[in-house]
């Protein structure tokens, strides 16, 4: 299986700096755990320096990460506030038949409401909901639904 972890980098910011990303370690290290055979593609660890980038490496780097969400079987998208980025990438891994899961307290944001497949409140609900095996289930669940 192949989960692509988008999330909040810059969201709304008006300065040049990231959001924590912490969220990211604790989603891989879950998935790692209940998921061993899994490969993640977290943006964040490829390009932790992203902000400085030059406009073509914008370009290239964007372009890249919404191709590696296109080729996802699971994205996680972590959502406390907006962000154009992910919803990008969330529209392009639901043209593809991903599973989406978003984390987010914006329940009636048309993107997540058209493209996520779950919508859990926090991180914490997300981290209980890995643990319990129950996305394993409801992934399986929807999988074989379509295969029907």
């Amino acid at each position: 299986m192949h989960v692509f972890i988008a999330g909040v980098m810059q969201g709304s910011r008006l300065d040049p700096e990231i959001d924590s990303q912490d969220y990211r370690v604790a989603i891989v290290e879950a998935l790692k755990a209940h998921f061993p055979h899994t490969r993640v593609t977290d943006p964040w660890a490829m390009y932790p320096d992203s902000v400085g980038y030059d406009l073509e490496r914008l370009q290239t780097t964007f372009i890249a990460n919404t191709s590696l969400a296109a080729e996802a079987d699971l994205l996680i998208a972590y959502l406390p506030h907006a962000s154009m980025g992910t919803a990008i990438e969330m529209w392009t891994a639901y043209h593809n038949n991903a599973y989406i899961v978003a984390v987010t307290p914006m329940t009636h944001n048309w993107v997540v409401r058209i493209t996520a497949d779950e919508v859990l409140p926090d991180l914490e609900s997300l981290l209980a909901h890995i643990v319990s095996g129950k996305l394993a289930e409801n992934i399986a669940a929807r999988n074989g639904q379509r295969q029907a």
